[in-house]
């Protein structure tokens, strides 16, 4: 007889697994046979064994098949390197006070989830300091919306914070979290911690006096692990949380920016336009910035080019997994 278990923790061939009937976390190992064949990852769904009359040890007979993966490429070593499983949605927290908003930072945030798979919601925080001189947030909201992001306005400070600009506030982010698995970033201080607490009613704490602090942030994890939030999974891993999109090639990027490449074949000389202002027959520079729609597009290669110049960085054929 297995039994159904997701994958919280791990150390090795050590896992930590909440049992889906009881939702007792119980400890296992993996068959050998599992390990060889691919690493066992937090996320995973897996059919696992009863320990044998005294034993304390369940075994995990196998592993189900992934509906999504978080991972980066590697590219000296020619693989991917897999850091959860079976993710619903990118949670990407900003701040509408201080830190400023990083428009750029959110698309980076983007890139990668399109290039995982997996469904973005952009939270601006902090929307009790929000100065409308700072940042348009109808504008950006607007862009959001162009390219199938959810958003919502929220006070994770203010619990009696209601939306004033955007129609989704805490209440229908904490509706859409139901029974999803989200992974969890933002940068350094825009108040991510805290609307984890919120939402989870004070189950889950990111922050603790016990885990000190690291560089800029307070919370030290070096692993990936799923948090059960009752209503809703959380992981988190530095892993994730590093932005960096140097493992991807610029295939890879166009991809990502999939609008991008859409507009980009609108040029004259689309195999190999680099879209600068002398660029002959560029469809970018058609565009003057005098509407809505011409600022939404080229606020979009911006960033693209910046992301662009970071990935070029590092030869394609290195990145190959």
């Amino acid at each position: 007889m297995t039994i159904k278990a997701r994958i919280f923790r791990s150390s090795k061939r050590h896992f930590e697994c909440q049992r889906e009937d009881t939702k007792e976390v119980v400890l296992a190992t993996a068959l050998a046979a599992l390990l060889k064949e691919d690493h066992i990852v937090v996320g995973d769904w897996v059919e696992i064994s009863p320990p044998p009359q005294g034993g304390e040890e369940w075994k995990i007979e196998s592993v189900q098949e992934r509906k999504s993966a978080i991972f980066r490429n590697i590219p000296r070593e020619q693989k991917k390197k897999v850091i959860a499983a079976n993710v619903d949605v990118m949670l990407v927290v900003v701040s509408a006070g201080k830190p400023a908003y990083k428009r750029g930072l959110v698309d980076r945030y983007l890139a990668r989830s399109d290039y995982w798979g997996v469904p973005a919601y952009v939270v601006f925080n902090k929307m009790d300091l929000y100065e409308e001189s700072e940042f348009d947030i109808k504008f950006e909201a607007e862009r959001l919306k162009w390219l199938n992001v959810k958003c919502f306005e929220i006070s994770a400070e203010d619990k009696n914070y209601k939306p004033r600009f955007l129609a989704n506030g805490f209440d229908e982010l904490s509706h859409e979290l139901q029974k999803k698995t989200a992974v969890l970033v933002g940068h350094s201080g825009v108040g991510k911690s805290r609307l984890i607490t919120e939402l989870s009613h004070g189950k889950i704490q990111l922050l603790s006096g016990e885990l000190g602090k690291v560089g800029k942030g307070a919370h030290t994890t070096t692993w990936a692990e799923l948090i059960d939030g009752e209503n809703f999974a959380l992981i988190d891993s530095p892993g994730i949380r590093s932005m960096s999109l140097a493992d991807l090639t610029k295939q890879d990027l166009l991809y990502c920016f999939s609008d991008v490449n859409e507009w980009t074949t609108k040029c004259q000389f689309s195999s190999n336009c680099t879209h600068e202002a002398n660029s002959k027959g560029c469809f970018f520079q058609k565009l003057d910035g005098g509407n809505r729609e011409d600022q939404l597009i080229l606020s979009r290669l911006d960033s693209y080019k910046r992301v662009l110049e970071e990935v070029s960085n590092i030869p394609d054929w290195l990145k190959k997994p």
